[in-house]
């Protein structure tokens, strides 16, 4: 497998754990996935810059959100803007008996010196019908 592959499917087991760690409410695993000098803004525009105030945050909401249905994480498209920084876009859908909803995060996710991929500059935007 080349390369790219192997990155490819690295990428997708993170997008992948963020699903299981969103529909357990498992802060301490979704902050694990995160570069230390991490930007994330939320889909309601909250800008958290830094892991101190991602995890402030996340552990402030995660453990209690409040939601009765589940969330699903597809990655749609991912691109390498170098061998060790990737774009990728992720396409979230929140299923509920009062019906879905869906967010387009993009995450720009970075490879650490041991292969890793971590969750680096991420926007997370609700969409809307229009």
């Amino acid at each position: 497998m080349d390369t790219e592959a192997v990155d490819i499917k690295a990428i997708e087991q993170i997008v992948a754990t963020v699903e299981r760690t969103q529909r357990a409410k498992d802060a301490e695993g979704f902050l694990a996935l995160f570069h230390p000098d991490a930007l994330w803004t939320t889909a309601h525009g909250k800008v958290l810059i830094g892991f101190d105030a991602i995890a402030e945050f996340t552990r402030a909401v995660l453990p209690h959100a409040n939601w009765d249905g589940e969330v699903t994480y597809e990655v749609l498209h991912t691109r390498f803007l170098r061998p060790d920084v990737a774009a990728v876009k992720v396409r979230q859908v929140y299923h509920s008996a009062e019906g879905d909803t869906e967010g387009a995060p993009l995450y720009v996710m970075t490879k650490r010196d041991d292969g890793t991929w971590l969750l680096h500059a991420c926007q997370n935007t609700e969409v809307r019908g229009d």
